[in-house]
């Protein structure tokens, strides 16, 4: 989809630089071919806003990867014969922005959005140099498309555990697109003469105060990090161990 005549002019307008920044947009469908994906329809608006704005998009399509089940960085450590995380993980986390797209299904995100949150959960162990989770300086958000209700209850499930893991979540980062209940027209399919959803006014208005608060977020974290006052690890490893180990405190 090309951006509608707004979002163009939003980007056109934009006064902000954000050409040192990055993203990356992870795709959760549950169709081997992402050019067959509803929801890649509606991640490539957020994508399109990125790019016009200099910010470098990678694309991971989860289901052109081998990616093992599991909550730990290497799953080929334990006894699985091949996890392609680990290479996934080295663009995640070169990433300022993580968008997660996910189709609803029986209400909940797809259970390859489950295996994806499950895998990052994996690498909550990993710090930056400030001895803060490596998902600090991090900004996520999410965008789900489906045929029933669930948009705000997969976003809910979505952007807790990015917060929990430490990515940052700026006001209003989801968006998402619903059709009428039970079998019928998806995202982006035709139907009485256009794509559907594509001129869904609430849509494309979340999808695009979502993907400009994803900017503005990064663009702040990156000029103005996380202090790690009081949110580091090693300094509160180290605090803990001295006060185990002075004998007036084991009293």
């Amino acid at each position: 989809m090309t951006l509608n005549q707004q979002q163009t002019s939003l980007c056109n307008d934009n006064p902000h630089d954000h050409s040192d920044l990055s993203a990356v947009i992870i795709n959760t469908t549950l169709k081997r071919d992402s050019s067959k994906s509803h929801t890649k329809l509606l991640l490539d608006v957020a994508g399109d806003i990125m790019e016009k704005n200099q910010v470098s998009v990678s694309h991971i399509h989860m289901l052109d990867h081998q990616v093992a089940f599991g909550v730990q960085p290497d799953m080929t450590e334990h006894g699985h014969d091949r996890d392609d995380f680990p290479k996934l993980w080295k663009t995640i986390s070169a990433a300022n922005i993580i968008l997660i797209g996910t189709p609803i299904w029986l209400g909940e995100e797809s259970s390859v959005c489950r295996l994806l949150i499950e895998r990052l959960y994996g690498m909550s162990g990993k710090l930056n140099e400030k001895g803060q989770s490596s998902f600090y300086g991090k900004v996520g958000g999410a965008v789900v498309t489906g045929n029933e209700d669930g948009i705000k209850h997969c976003s809910m499930t979505i952007l807790y555990a990015l917060q929990h893991l430490g990515v940052t979540i700026p006001p209003q980062a989801d968006c998402g697109w619903i059709g009428e209940a039970g079998p019928g027209p998806s995202y982006g399919d035709d139907a009485d003469g256009g794509p559907v959803g594509f001129d869904n006014e609430f849509t494309q208005r979340n999808a695009t105060i979502m993907t400009w608060n994803l900017l503005h977020m990064a663009r702040l974290l990156k000029d103005h990090p996380i202090p790690n006052h009081g949110n580091d690890r090693n300094a509160w490893d180290a605090g803990c161990r001295a006060d185990f180990e002075n004998p007036e405190h084991r009293r």
